[in-house]
């Protein structure tokens, strides 16, 4: 049995007298400066950070994109929601400048961690693009009167963002998020609606039965029911959501470290090290990584499960079997919208299989 949600409270309970003694203790040892150095304390600043860094809850972190260099010039960039919608918002990155530029759509993969994950990737598409991006809520904060959370909704979403974002819009997706958006320009195309100009998929689980990740493989190790039973949990009563089954972040996040153990393992260790020897730099580059790694959301129970069914245990889109809301996708309808895509070794199909197999076969 893994860890429940009540589990988990009592965890934070035990733990939340202590951070704060931790975290000074920590403070007031690193700014004793050489004269600790040769002390055996010196030893225990690094310990007390680690270990509450490791204790501590992660906050959902900030774009904190506040400019960028468009056209050559640097000009201030001011972050907007112009959609708000119970489980997401789109957020506009406007750049204060009179240059018009291609409209592209990021959507974030809701797959555990924040949007904030594709940060750098937004910060560099401002110089030429002007962005806009999914941001995914915590399913925690969305209240149960809210209602459910479906894979189904989650395209229709993307269908109202792409009306909204116009025809000349191009979409970006990487990792999860690759299935619905190709799902939802291929029921726009089925109702001739007009379709996104470009759409890159990257690192996408398009047939997650071809080159099985680990991701995959497990996926088709244990029944839906596992899933059902084991992974899903209701929210307690202190939370905006109480009552609402989800996949809990603290769950998944034990599973991304499960996945390379020995990495973080080695990456805390160097981290003890880099701090007791005062290596600045590196410290700080292990706080970015991992207050934006261990910043998790919980996802809509429903959403997760049948997203573990349509994508990774009966290979639904490959199969051309998915119907989104009882209409079939059929990725054959699009005519009118570039594909790029950008893969790994470790890919489920290369880009020539996507063109000459999904987008032609799949649901003919």
């Amino acid at each position: 049995m893994l860890m429940s949600y009540p589990l988990r409270e009592l965890q934070t309970a035990i733990w939340a007298p202590f951070l704060p003694w931790l975290q000074a203790t920590a403070s007031f040892l690193a700014g004793s400066g050489n004269a600790a150095s040769a002390l055996p304390t010196s030893q225990l600043a690094p310990g007390c950070e680690l270990l509450a860094r490791l204790c501590k809850r992660y906050p959902k972190p900030e774009f904190g994109l506040t400019d960028a260099v468009v056209d050559g010039q640097q000009v201030a960039v001011t972050e907007t929601v112009v959609r708000d919608r119970p489980f997401c918002r789109l957020l506009h990155f406007e750049r204060a400048t009179p240059h018009r530029h291609p409209v592209a759509l990021v959507v974030a993969p809701l797959s555990g961690h924040h949007a904030t994950l594709l940060r750098d990737t937004v910060a560099a598409m401002l110089q030429d693009f002007d962005v806009y991006i999914t941001d995914w809520r915590d399913a925690r904060t969305v209240p149960l009167a809210e209602g459910a959370f479906h894979l189904d909704d989650y395209v229709a979403y993307l269908r109202e963002f792409l009306r909204f974002l116009g025809p000349d819009a191009h979409v970006v997706s990487a990792c999860q998020s690759t299935v619905p958006v190709l799902a939802a320009v291929s029921l726009m195309a089925t109702h001739d609606e007009t379709t996104p100009r470009s759409m890159t998929l990257i690192g996408r689980p398009i047939d997650a039965g071809r080159g099985p990740t680990t991701v995959n493989a497990f996926a088709v190790s244990k029944p839906l029911d596992w899933f059902t039973r084991e992974l899903t949990k209701t929210l307690p009563g202190n939370y905006p959501g109480a009552g609402r089954r989800v996949y809990p972040g603290f769950l998944q996040h034990a599973a991304f470290v499960a996945m390379n153990p020995e990495r973080h393992l080695d990456s805390h260790l160097r981290y003890y090290c880099d701090v007791a020897a005062g290596n600045g730099e590196l410290v700080d580059a292990h706080r970015r990584f991992y207050d934006e790694y261990n910043a998790v959301l919980d996802m809509a129970a429903e959403y997760y499960l049948e997203t573990v069914r349509v994508v990774f245990q009966e290979f639904c889109l490959a199969r051309g079997t998915w119907q989104v809301r009882g209409e079939h996708v059929r990725p054959d309808a699009i005519k009118a919208t570039a594909l790029i895509t950008v893969e790994s070794h470790v890919s489920n199909e290369s880009a020539a299989d996507l063109h000459t197999g999904v987008l032609e076969d799949v649901a003919a």
